[in-house]
């Protein structure tokens, strides 16, 4: 039996309460009254980035208060459904706090059957990029609603290649790369994500990531015609790193950063 498609009700939620969540980060963005702090880990956290979670909680509480909900700000609140939302207010923060508009508010659902939603919320840049298990992946900005695809780029040394900076590569995969003939870009976070889904990047490499990073991409950027690992190979968004494609090149990029 094959699974079934996601619910469009839960899509169309998620989509807006992305929007809501990213429309409250604009109130802070290139504002220089960020409430700057920095979390244990080094990591930068702002004012933003707490009303943006606290925002996103409201109103996945509203819709469903049986689900359960992981964020990157205040962690894991258990639910008695079978969905779990997982969200990052502001993928990008340090891109945030310093005025670039790449950042991105990141959705996801999964229900009793896997990856059912994501979002890429992009506020600054007025785009979201959304996609549903089996109903599809689609774009939205300045030009209207259209469906989302992948590139069909075959080849790796003719590949645009995104990453979310080079200090997390190993000194060997900076080699492979950089050996490889493909373009390199440091174009990153969610927004390298976006680019894979429409087809304007051929592959977007995460070297470390935590799961509500890439928690959307599986849907993301299956449902465009691509596909998301691990750096391993490995399906999924817990495995701590992240790897899109569109498909064709997979495989090559896989050995490329393990070769």
């Amino acid at each position: 039996m094959s699974t079934p498609a996601a619910d469009p009700e839960l899509l169309a939620a998620a989509c807006r309460f992305a929007a809501e969540a990213g429309a409250v980060t604009l109130e802070w963005f290139r504002s220089g009254d960020l409430d700057l702090e920095h979390k244990g880990d080094g990591t930068p956290v702002t004012a933003a980035d707490k009303a943006s979670e606290a925002r996103l909680r409201e109103l996945i509480g509203a819709f469903a208060p049986e689900d359960t909900i992981l964020g990157e700000e205040e962690g894991h609140s258990p639910g008695s459904g079978e969905r779990r939302w997982i969200i990052d207010p502001i993928d990008g923060t340090k891109a945030f706090t310093r005025g670039v508009p790449l950042y991105s508010t990141l959705v996801a659902v999964e229900d009793e059957h896997g990856p059912a939603v994501g979002v890429i919320e992009l506020p600054a840049l007025g785009q979201r990029v959304f996609a549903g298990r089996g109903l599809g992946c689609f774009v939205v900005d300045v030009h209207g609603e259209r469906q989302a695809r992948v590139s069909d780029t075959s080849s790796i040394g003719e590949a645009l290649l995104c990453t979310s900076g080079f200090g997390s590569w190993s000194a060997n995969q900076v080699r492979a790369a950089h050996g490889s003939d493909a373009l390199l870009r440091t174009w990153g976070d969610g927004y390298g994500y976006a680019m894979v889904a429409t087809g304007v990047a051929d592959a977007m490499v995460d070297p470390i990531v935590a799961e509500w990073d890439v928690a959307p991409m599986s849907v993301i950027i299956g449902e465009a015609g691509g596909r998301f690992t691990a750096l391993s190979g490995e399906d999924g968004a817990t495995h701590g790193s992240g790897l899109a494609t569109n498909g064709r090149l997979h495989d090559q990029v896989v050995e490329l950063l393990h070769s």
